[in-house]
């Protein structure tokens, strides 16, 4: 930590006092902790452009995302699923509950409040133990915080609390624009100097391409007055924002009624509703379009059957058949044989296109084709010497 930048007088917790912790934290690991200004921003997929970024400098990198909120089941253990995502593609080679320490199911905020004396040391031992694990034998670790800088704040973990507790800096992650990303950097960066956390920088991402320039010379003149650095811009990248229909079929849960093993993970590149005559269907397919349309349309099921079997093309990612209605067996038969990803969902259509045209993609283990493009857009759009150096 630099000696330069001290906590706050008036800041002191129950943690900083001697003989608090059984063992003492692990200081001379370079670390960074990853925050954003709100969900969604963009944190985690800094993270992963980050961690590739620096294992190609020849860098031992560790991570841990010390407050999970969106538990899986991994090896008997409830851990986020950003911690699984990281180690199913870089192999972390730390015990995965290490990584994801502290799990919060749908009771702990009432277990907490209801006697935090008891469970507020034991959640700032095993937020320490397990980041000394995660650190051991690395050359620099990164920390991913969960949302803006207050998130767990109710049970004492807030970003800003656990960045102070680990000894941490901080990177601000915010989306794109000038006033409202601005302002909200600075009502994080004012938590963060609160708990004695020094803020090193910025990355804005998700920024039109056309307006890079525009965005670093303008945000970067507004940092300055903040006292902070533009260590990054990173541009919008479409291919990025586009699921795959087995995102889809989680996202409406919705049912699978023919799922080709090797045709799930292409990217959805149009939604077209279809209201098309049997006709005119063979016009809009091709392999990134997703159908959505009434089970009972066999007429234009069987138009993409046969357009199917005279292209050598996928003539479509996928059919989503709305409003609970299911083709006759035999028609199902011969799309499986056509090899058309069909779902099944009691949504009607509409619905079902405004959620996904609402849903947020979020990089999942199985989206390996996306992780280059990240780490390209990391080592090209962010300053990586000058964090470094700031560590």
């Amino acid at each position: 930590m630099n000696s330069t930048y001290e906590t706050p007088s008036a800041v002191r917790f129950a943690e900083d006092i001697p003989g608090f912790l059984e063992h003492p934290l692990n200081e001379t690991t370079p670390r960074i902790f990853i925050a954003a200004t709100r969900m969604n921003d963009g944190k985690t997929t800094t993270c992963l452009g980050l961690y590739g970024a620096l294992r190609s400098l020849g860098q031992k990198v560790g991570y841990i995302k010390p407050v999970a909120q969106r538990l899986i089941e991994v090896d008997g253990f409830s851990v986020d699923e950003d911690t699984q995502l990281i180690n199913t593609i870089y192999d972390v080679q730390i015990p995965i509950n290490a990584m994801s320490p502290i799990a919060i199911d749908s009771t702990f905020t009432r277990r907490y409040l209801d006697n935090p004396k008891v469970i507020r040391p034991q959640i700032v031992d095993n937020l320490c133990r397990a980041f000394d694990r995660a650190a051991y034998a690395k050359d620099i670790i990164i920390i991913e915080g969960s949302g803006h800088a207050g998130v767990g704040a109710v049970f004492g973990c807030s970003n800003a609390h656990n960045a102070h507790l680990l000894r941490s800096k901080c990177l601000l992650v915010a989306s794109g624009g000038i006033g409202k990303p601005v302002d909200e950097i600075a009502i994080n960066k004012a938590l963060f100097d609160k708990m004695g956390v020094e803020c090193i920088g910025v990355v804005v991402n998700k920024v039109l391409p056309d307006r890079l320039e525009f965005i670093r010379e303008y945000v970067g003149k507004a940092l300055r007055h903040l006292g902070l650095p533009l260590l990054g811009v990173l541009p919008l990248c479409s291919k990025l924002a586009k699921p795959n229909l087995a995102q889809i079929v989680q996202e409406i849960d919705g049912l699978w009624l023919n799922r080709p093993i090797n045709r799930t993970g292409t990217r959805i590149e149009k939604v077209v509703m279809g209201a098309m005559s049997a006709n005119t269907v063979s016009d809009i397919l091709g392999p990134g379009v997703l159908i959505i349309t009434p089970g009972d349309r066999d007429d234009l099921l069987l138009a993409m059957i046969a357009t199917a079997s005279v292209q050598k093309e996928a003539i479509t990612c996928g059919i989503i058949l709305t409003d609970g209605l299911v083709p006759n067996p035999r028609l199902l038969d011969m799309l499986q044989r056509a090899n058309i990803p069909v779902v099944g969902t009691r949504s009607e259509g509409f619905a079902v296109t405004t959620k996904i045209n609402n849903m947020t993609v979020k990089t999942q283990p199985e989206d390996a084709d996306k992780i280059p493009l990240i780490e390209q857009l990391v080592q090209e759009y962010i300053d990586l010497p000058a964090l470094l150096a700031s560590l």
